[in-house]
């Protein structure tokens, strides 16, 4: 409740000085004109525009601008958490910053390569694609916050500055910890980012980089170990969920990373018009580079039979990832024909542990290294209504990879309605961890490079975006040689809780389909509305090696209205989240990866969580009290195999813009 008065109090005090949503003008040059009138006569003159807040534009990776948003709406919402992107297809655990349980797959790949494994730890890792860039007309800063479940806080504060009208900077730190509810439950993380955004006078030449420093920590105490008894049971002696037996006491594990990313290109001649329209002829020349070093670590202080036998007394495992990748690329635009790239990629990798590993039945190496060349192509073109794109990108050296295709075409239909279709075709090995691997553990050692083949990714994808009917999505993959983490463990050692003792990397040597459809569409009527997202995914395999809900759906009921004098925005509501019983994955901490299980049905149990949220000029405030039936509808909700959901619990956060 003490969150409740907190934010009474800052509605009371705020809403003596809120005022419409705007950024005081002042005699300052608009941005939105830079890139249509650099090296124009006039320019520095002193006579630009007042300047808005669409001045203020963020850039992805993908080169796409929009400007920052400082409103208020039921997206904003549900993006407020630990990931602040929408967690509609995740499950988290318990204490915030652990892994999420996937409710839904996609198989698509951005990535050409391999990637370095211990992927639930990877879900606040920042890879290159979420880097955003700026371009703002004044200085600009954006704090992130929300409170966690106990001893600690989020904070993710962004600070973007425009030393000059071509030059935009940005420092970006997100910290966070919590200690958790149940035992050995800590987590903290600290992600460092750093970007730059140039472009010269005569826009001829443009820059683009970042540095990323980033750390995730966590102990693991491998689930609740008397679940039935402690948990389910709903004992008032166990609502003090600290007082759990838990599997591991002594346990942890790391991700750190470090990367330096470089993007830039040189116009050799044409001169591009504005932001929209394409030269009429010009050709660039571009290079990209980024660098990344890695590393995945997992600690004890003595061998636990939850893991098996182990070789030495205490356990210290440590695998290493170094990367470099370079690109060299052409453009060639013109406004009839569209733009075509054409590209040469070299990477190197070196993905290694401290020593090899000589057992009777085999020598594990400790080493993958190697480099890969591909040559590749991009098109793109818009006519009217219409636009297609397209990526080509074939390996011819190099055994980590083979080709990643991809193709989408999109129609827009009017103001209010658009259609696409996307194809996407790839093949590559497995990721670094199910290739080699090696732990003081004894099972947890293997080498696979030389026997496994490479997963093939075939899907296709239709979308229909509208206004009236909705958003619908249908995609349809068809996996080859898919790979996964599986137990090998017998049903006694499943009842003894030796499951993780014997997990190992599969992979499957018959097809896997797949296909997921998913619609979102909101109801509004006066003030109120009812925003609902459905998802609907089967599944056709020999062998049950993929497991995923059949249903899940997402219906906030919600209220929207201005008070005090139309000087705050309000929105509350209720949201209700379900999904069909399943064999939920089961996760390993060691690991740092989900593995398939099916001895276990979890899920079919309902989630409420209700809200309350106001806007106040560039502030947003957010009270949400989550899972408020946890109480009353049994005490059966988990996010995996012996790790619960959270309990009831009352969270405030805000996301606050401030200009100079």
């Amino acid at each position: 409740m003490k969150y409740l008065f907190l934010l009474l109090f800052a509605f009371l005090a705020l809403s003596t000085l809120a005022q419409e949503d705007s950024i005081p003008p002042r005699p300052a040059l608009d941005t939105s004109q830079l890139k249509n009138n650099i090296g124009k006569k006039g320019l520095f003159d002193g006579k630009s525009d007042s300047i808005s807040i669409k001045d203020y534009r963020l850039i992805s990776y993908g080169r796409d601008t929009t400007a920052l948003d400082t409103t208020l709406n039921i997206l904003k919402e549900y993006k407020h958490n630990y990931l602040r992107r929408d967690d509609f297809e995740l499950m988290p655990f318990s204490n915030i910053g652990r892994p999420y349980n996937s409710l839904g797959v996609d198989f698509e790949r951005n990535n050409l390569y391999p990637i370095f494994g211990a992927r639930a730890k990877h879900f606040n890792y920042f890879e290159i694609e979420d880097i955003r860039y700026y371009n703002v007309a004044t200085p600009m800063t954006e704090l992130f916050f929300k409170t966690i479940l106990e001893q600690g806080q989020t904070l993710d504060a962004t600070l973007a500055v425009n030393t000059s009208r071509r030059l935009n900077f940005s420092l970006s730190y997100k910290g966070f910890r919590s200690l958790g509810k149940y035992q050995f439950d800590q987590v903290e993380s600290g992600n460092f980012r750093a970007t730059v955004n140039y472009v010269t006078l005569n826009g001829r030449y443009r820059l683009r980089a970042h540095i990323a420093n980033q750390q995730i920590k966590s102990e693991e105490n491998g689930g609740i170990s008397r679940k039935e008894l402690q948990f389910e049971s709903g004992d008032e002696d166990f609502k003090d969920r600290s007082r759990l037996d838990v599997f591991l006491t002594d346990a942890g594990n790391r991700l750190d990373g470090k990367r330096y990313y470089l993007d830039h290109q040189f116009r050799l001649f044409g001169s591009a018009r504005d932001s929209i329209s394409a030269p009429k002829t010009a050709l660039s020349l571009g290079h990209q580079f980024n660098y990344e070093s890695k590393f995945y670590q997992f600690v004890q202080e003595a061998p636990n039979d939850y893991f098996g036998n182990a070789f030495l007394e205490s356990i210290d495992d440590k695998a290493v990832l170094k990367k470099m990748f370079n690109q060299v690329s052409a453009t060639f635009s013109n406004h009839t024909l569209g733009r075509l790239t054409g590209y040469a990629n070299l990477y190197n990798y070196n993905y290694y542990f401290n020593s090899i590993l000589i057992t009777p039945d085999q020598t594990i190496p400790n080493q993958l290294k190697g480099e890969e060349i591909s040559l590749g192509g991009h098109y793109e073109k818009k006519i009217g209504n219409f636009a297609l794109s397209g990526d080509i990108t074939y390996t011819i050296v190099g055994e980590l990879t083979d080709n990643l295709i991809r193709a989408q075409a999109r129609y827009r239909l009017g103001e209010k309605h658009a259609v696409s279709a996307g194809l996407h075709l790839s093949s590559r090995l497995p990721d670094f961890n199910f290739l080699l691997y090696q732990s003081e553990y004894e099972n947890y050692n293997w080498y696979n490079f030389e026997n496994y083949e490479k997963e093939g990714v075939y899907s296709l994808q239709f979308n229909l975006e509208s206004q009236v009917w909705g958003n619908l999505s249908a995609k349809y993959a068809t996996l080859d040689n898919y790979t996964y983490f599986r137990s090998t463990a017998s049903q006694e050692d499943i009842d003894a809780g030796l499951e993780n003792a014997f997990v190992r990397p599969f992979q499957e040597g018959s097809s896997v389909d797949h296909l997921k459809i998913k619609y979102e569409k909101e109801l509004k009527w006066r003030k109120w509305a009812l925003n609902n997202t459905l998802m609907y995914q089967t599944v056709t395999q020999s062998s049950e090696v993929l497991n995923v809900p059949a249903f899940v759906t997402r219906n906030t009921l919600y209220y929207s209205d201005k008070i005090f004098k139309k000087a705050m925005f309000i929105q509350t509501g209720i949201t209700f989240k379900y999904f069909t019983a399943y064999n939920m994955n089961a996760y390993n901490p060691l690991l740092s990866e989900f593995y398939v299980q099916n001895n276990e049905e979890l899920g079919g149990y309902p989630m409420f969580d209700y809200f309350i949220n106001a806007k106040v000029r560039t502030m947003r405030i957010y009270l949400k009290a989550e899972h408020i039936n946890s109480a009353w509808t049994g005490f059966n909700f988990y996010a995996a195999p012996n790790y619960p959901y959270r309990d009831f619990v009352i969270r405030f956060g805000l996301v606050w813009n401030f200009f100079s």
